[in-house]
């Protein structure tokens, strides 16, 4: 393969040419899509679609979003911290009750109880939203294969579509407010349960689906008694992962009135005051690790032996509900249903001190190692900028080429042609430059990923200690907002494209450790016990035993590291990353859908570039394989 390579890269040369890619085959979109946008906002109040339909969900998100909150407001503070507890006690038990009813605890300490409901009441309806789009789509995805085949670029493009890409049409059409806010971060959050649920109908075990037919079952029947029962685990996972995704979009919807804790982590960061972004980024971080927990304590449950306490069932949620009135009622009579303001603690101040001195201490002047600043311009001078004008020096059709035996080599003829043809989409629309500019971050950004990622990941698989200490850190960096990661990695770095590529960085740290770790745990034992009986060192152990069988989930690692990159360095546009991530904001920001959505769009096909180059592809056995 590399000599063929080698002889179309000379070929190509001799025929095409360098250069970028040319002009005359970029199509440009700016006028269609802005009469498109001229033609909504003239027809948003009068036309039959947006008033009998769009109109329509529009109210009905608004309703669900209020009753939820009113619900929570009547419930008080006791009668929530309780509901959680209980909740987390019949799922989970005692521990994980306690850490829900201290993080709700946390959340009014902080004085966020407030905006912390008005973001659970969007959330609850987000989710639950997310879980029926997703479900179903999932369940027509599950049960037919032409269905899945259709529907798989569509999630694709959902997941990778950058949020800030689609905020600007559904404003469009819904106008500022809470509807645009859940029906964006339902976009965002349904693919997940969409994939999960799919992935758990597929995989069901063929013998009980058989078994089930042969006793004369219809189709539904077999759906209902046997499919649907052996993917609860991947129902509950699905369910786990759209909690997550919707609660990191929270500060994201934020921009566009969903308000909650999003909107006080937003203004903080306009601001730039590290501390209230931080008192309210904290409250979301607390939601997410209730709920996940929560969520997969329940999952963790599906299979297990059965409870055989007292307060098993219906015996036990009945239980849980009568303490739960109880406390909400006494909340009520003594007149506390919002969080007493003397019970509030102050952090900001204390945390802005913090961030004050490590800027006045490690910015710059420190001896030896020089400071961050410093590392910044290293990093930008050293890796950054020779990766960019390398990628945006060589030929348009030697990039086509080198993505297409990228492909290849790790998947099939049918992969290397989709990278091929989602990377000559990028130059059709007219953003090769920023696009290759964007690449070179990612794939710098991947790169630190990856190493710091392994090294890290390789130490949790060895010890079980170190895995219990990594596991809170992992959880707040996974949880915590990603514009909330913005204001430090400023601070710190200064504004470019470094400080986007390290705040990538700490954001997609955590799924690779916990992918490849999780990969490297699950190594046959068998094969590592026969290792350590033919003298094998540890390190032998790891290098000729370990990482190959975890192959599949080292390279599972290395996709999402990608995806979760590419995600951060477009948000990295607000602190001087350019490219891609700029103009997405900027459109955004001046109501320029062209803009906007041709940025988007470009992001979305390097990120289906990027999978398809990163992601293995089973290779047909016989003829053509």
């Amino acid at each position: 393969m590399a000599a063929g390579v080698v002889v179309l890269l000379i070929a190509g040369a001799l025929l095409l040419g360098g250069g970028s890619w040319p002009a005359s085959l970029a199509v440009d979109l700016s006028g269609p899509l802005g009469r498109a946008s001229d033609w909504i906002v003239d027809n948003r109040d009068s036309h039959p679609v947006f008033l009998y339909f769009f109109g329509h969900i529009s109210n009905v998100v608004v309703l669900s979003v209020r009753a939820v909150y009113l619900l929570l407001l009547a419930a008080g503070w006791a009668g929530v911290t309780a509901a959680a507890g209980l909740i987390a006690w019949r799922v989970a038990g005692l521990r994980l009750a306690l850490t829900a009813v201290a993080g709700f605890a946390v959340c009014g300490l902080l004085g966020m109880w407030v905006p912390t409901m008005q973001t659970l009441a969007l959330m609850v309806v987000a989710v639950l939203a997310s879980v029926v789009v997703g479900g179903l789509i999932g369940l027509a995805t599950g049960l037919s294969d032409r269905t899945y085949r259709a529907m798989r670029p569509v999630l694709d493009t959902m997941q990778v579509l950058p949020a800030f890409a689609y905020l600007l049409p559904v404003v469009l059409v819904f106008g500022i407010g809470v509807p645009a806010a859940v029906l964006a971060t339902v976009v965002y959050a349904a693919p997940p349960m969409a994939r999960l649920t799919a992935l758990g109908l597929r995989g069901a075990d063929a013998g009980v689906l058989e078994a089930s037919a042969s006793m004369g079952a219809t189709g539904r029947q077999r759906l209902l008694t046997a499919r649907l029962p052996l993917a609860r685990k991947e129902l509950l996972l699905g369910v786990n992962q759209s909690i997550m995704m919707a609660l990191s979009m929270a500060v994201i919807a934020s921009v566009i009135g969903a308000g909650g804790l999003g909107d006080r982590v937003y203004q903080a960061l306009a601001s730039v005051d590290v501390g209230a972004a931080l008192a309210a980024g904290i409250p979301i971080v607390l939601l997410a690790v209730v709920l996940d927990r929560t969520t997969a304590a329940a999952g963790a449950r599906v299979g297990a032996a059965p409870d055989t306490s007292a307060l098993r069932g219906w015996r036990g949620w009945t239980v849980a509900g009568v303490l739960l009135l109880a406390v909400a009622v006494a909340g009520r009579l003594a007149g506390r249903l919002s969080w007493p303001e003397s019970w509030v603690v102050g952090i900001a101040e204390p945390v802005n001190r913090a961030v004050d001195w490590m800027t006045a201490h490690l910015y710059s002047g420190v001896p030896v190692v020089g400071g961050t600043a410093d590392w910044a311009a290293r990093f930008t001078g050293w890796v950054l900028d020779p990766l960019r004008d390398g990628l945006q020096a060589l030929p348009w059709w030697s990039v086509l080429l080198l993505v297409g035996a990228l492909a290849l080599l790790i998947g099939t003829w049918r992969t290397a042609l989709t990278a091929v043809l989602a990377m000559a989409a990028i130059g059709v629309l007219g953003v090769w430059e920023p696009s290759l500019d964007t690449l070179s971050q990612v794939l710098a950004a991947v790169a630190v990923t990856l190493v710091l990622g392994f090294t890290v990941a390789i130490g949790a698989a060895r010890s079980a200690r170190v895995e219990r200490l990594l596991r809170p850190v992992l959880d707040v960096f996974q949880t915590m907002p990603q514009f909330v990661y913005l204001i430090p990695v400023v601070a710190l770095f200064g504004v470019g494209r470094a400080p986007a590529a390290a705040a990538a960085v700490v954001y997609a740290l955590p799924a690779v450790v916990r992918i490849t770790t999780q990969g490297l745990r699950g190594v046959d034992p068998v094969a590592m016990e026969s290792a350590r009986s033919l003298g094998a060192t540890g390190w032998q152990q790891l290098r000729q035993v370990q990482l190959p069988l975890a192959r599949p989930a080292l390279l599972l690692a290395v996709n999402q590291g990608v995806v979760l990159v590419l995600a951060v360095v477009i948000i990295g546009g607000l602190v001087g990353g350019g490219a891609l991530g700029y103009d997405v904001v900027f459109g955004l920001a001046q109501g320029d859908l062209a803009t906007g959505l041709v940025a988007g769009a470009a992001i979305v096909c390097l990120g289906l570039m990027l999978d398809r180059v990163t992601q293995p592809t089973a290779r047909r056995a016989g003829k053509g394989a």
